[in-house]
């Protein structure tokens, strides 16, 4: 009896918690969502309330932005993303920080030099005054 007792409550306490857990990951999902939508249209405003004071954006190229150099390149069309498609997303979340994994599919215009991006991405989230912003950011090329 002792025994049952013990797998019904197990079980209850894992069921109990993932409705909580699929919240949040559709919160962070959400700002994913908003950040690319804000880098497609150069969102100033949108950016701002996106990222982190302490953003550390990390590029494919090696070259790491803060958040007044990120928001920058991206509103003064330095780079400029025309269309952003995200794929094979993952989203892991522990306390206030969720780390997000995704390929990214990318045409761009930097600076006017059309191009083609294809890279694996590594988000982290942190919420901060209950929202999730970026905190860090790093591209790899993909080969």
């Amino acid at each position: 009896m002792k025994k049952s007792s013990l797998i019904i409550f197990l079980l209850l306490l894992v069921t109990s918690t993932l409705p909580a857990q699929d919240k949040k990951e559709k919160a962070v999902a959400a700002a994913v969502e908003q950040l690319t939508r804000a880098m497609i249209d150069a969102d100033k405003t949108m950016l701002e309330k996106l990222v982190a004071e302490k953003l550390s954006y990390g590029h494919s190229s090696g070259a790491i932005d803060d958040k007044k150099q990120f928001v920058e390149k991206i509103t003064s069309g330095r780079s400029d993303f025309v269309t952003i498609d995200l794929a094979e997303q993952t989203i892991s979340i522990s306390g206030k920080t969720a780390i997000v994994r995704h390929i990214l599919h990318a045409k761009t215009n930097d600076s006017g030099k059309p191009g083609d991006v294809h890279l694996r991405v590594m988000l982290v989230w942190q919420k901060q005054g209950g929202q999730w912003k970026l905190l860090a950011r790093q591209a790899v090329k993909m080969s």
